[in-house]
């Protein structure tokens, strides 16, 4: 019994004295943690309040364009993308093409080049390039749309058969 009260006090002994030894470390290290801890808080803050205004900025857009005020409408969109928000960028473009609120083929293209950099998951990333080879169709560029349209084959993307159902036909 009397060993382990020994035990018990010689780590407490050798815990005190490596503290002592190091307290300027342990200092550094506790505000380094408590700093990062602060930053990934501030961050992730930061990121959804500007999620919510891109999200307002979306909901405006449509309001514009349901009240025909198109160039409103198409300049709020234009401004979500260039934003780069992974999940409201996709959806403007996806608003432009249908509603036909863009018609210089030079702009959706680099539209389409802003979300093919973006960070994306392959899923996403197929089915943009799926929309922009459609695009290319549409604009009478078969030989780009052709080549999308094979390398989402030859990856085995999902949308595969998708795919070459539009080069059959």
């Amino acid at each position: 019994m009397d060993q382990n009260f020994e035990k018990k006090i010689d780590f407490k002994e050798k815990l005190f004295f490596l503290f002592k030894e190091n307290k300027f470390k342990f200092i550094i290290l506790f505000f380094l943690i408590l700093s990062t801890g602060v930053f990934s808080i501030f961050f992730k803050i930061n990121s959804e309040k500007k999620n919510n205004l891109i999200s307002e900025q979306f909901i405006q857009a449509g309001i514009n364009l349901d009240s025909n005020n198109k160039e409103l409408s198409k300049k709020i969109y234009n401004d979500i993308i260039l934003k780069k928000n992974e999940f409201y960028s996709i959806l403007a473009l996806n608003i432009i093409l249908e509603k036909k609120l863009e018609t210089n083929e030079k702009v959706i293209l680099s539209y389409f080049k802003i979300i093919e950099n973006l960070k994306l998951s392959k899923e996403k990333k197929d089915l943009v390039n799926l929309k922009k080879a459609l695009f290319l169709i549409e604009k009478s560029k078969s030989t780009e749309a052709n080549k999308i349209l094979n390398n989402l084959i030859l990856n085995d993307s999902k949308l595969k058969n998708i795919a070459q159902e539009i080069l059959v036909n």
